[in-house]
């Protein structure tokens, strides 16, 4: 077998591209206070979930004021998992957003992401769903999917109790809620259920392979998410080997036709950058109707830097005008 030729960005590596200021001033406020507090692989998940609510709580501050919020148990093949519903002042969508949000399959929660949440429903006045799935270790793969896919089978069912148009949901997520949000598409697909109008996927991780250009090039942990956290998340999220294959997971790996059109938000400095660039590559080839923008300078989870960051309110803007011209169809 003849190896394959290691990429030439490996053997002449080249600058990366300049951050942001913005960013960097996200990352700066971001690493101070991250820094008062161990490493999370060194300390209880239970700690290490606690820290890192305690250090994006100044990022969730602000933002758009909801008419209402609402919380309801949703029942699912593994129990009940609940969801916040966020209503806006001015409503211009009667469906929802359901988002997803990220954290490795192990951290963050609705509250990290609330301001996330808040800012779609403010920019595109659309009712945002927020999933509060199971994380790992306590749910490994797929207990967090079947979660969301059961949510999303209750919401077409049942969306109308809630002020909300069934026929008029979008999905979305980041990071780990990305995937999360194609992997649930995957299984309606093939079930033959009602799809989503549209996946919104924000810097998503659609792939176990960690050899990547982008991994190493901004996976070395000054860009925030590191190749250390990316095995560490995998390590606590997959119980077997065939589960880094499973195209609920390795969605890249999957049978894309027939999914709904995508919006990906594309972060240039990031070890995920390529495996949004293979994606929307992917769906294009499959037939799916991709919008996909590359934000200049950003890196991972560059959306929860909104109050200082100028490139974020662009990225949710653009989200809104692409769900607005979906729903319009």
């Amino acid at each position: 077998m003849t190896a394959a030729p290691l990429p030439a960005t490996w053997l002449n590596p080249t600058a990366p591209p300049p951050l942001d200021p913005q960013i960097v001033e996200f990352m700066r406020l971001m690493a101070a206070e991250g820094g008062r507090y161990p490493k999370r692989h060194t300390i209880p998940i239970a700690e290490g979930r606690a820290n890192a609510e305690k250090v994006r709580a100044p990022w969730t501050e602000g933002g758009p004021t909801m008419a209402r919020t609402v919380e309801q148990q949703v029942p699912t093949r593994h129990g009940n998992v609940r969801i916040r519903v966020h209503y806006p002042q001015h409503r211009l969508l009667q469906g929802a957003l359901v988002y997803i949000h990220g954290g490795g399959f192990v951290l963050f929660s609705l509250d990290t992401h609330d301001r996330v949440m808040r800012e779609y429903a403010g920019r595109a006045g659309i009712a945002v769903i927020g999933i509060d799935y199971t994380r790992a270790p306590e749910a490994q793969f797929p207990q967090p999917h079947d979660e969301c896919v059961d949510v999303m089978r209750w919401l077409a069912a049942n969306a109308g109790a809630l002020d909300i148009d069934p026929a008029q949901l979008f999905i979305g997520g980041d990071s780990a809620g990305a995937n999360l949000s194609v992997g649930a598409c995957l299984v309606l697909r093939d079930a033959g259920e009602a799809l989503p109008l549209g996946m919104l996927l924000n810097y998503g991780a659609y792939s176990t392979e960690l050899y990547r250009e982008s991994v190493v090039r901004y996976g070395a942990g000054e860009y925030g998410l590191s190749l250390h956290m990316m095995v560490w998340f995998y390590g606590l999220y997959l119980r077997r080997p065939e589960d880094f294959r499973d195209p609920r997971l390795a969605s890249l790996t999957a049978r894309l036709e027939g999914l709904p059109p995508a919006c990906l938000a594309i972060t240039e400095c990031d070890p995920l950058h390529d495996d949004s660039v293979l994606m929307a590559a992917r769906l294009r080839e499959a037939g799916v109707a991709v919008t996909d923008v590359l934000y200049p300078g950003t890196i991972h989870g560059f959306l929860e830097a909104v109050s200082i960051a100028n490139v974020a309110g662009r990225a949710f803007d653009d989200a809104a005008r692409w769900m607005h011209t979906l729903a319009a169809r």
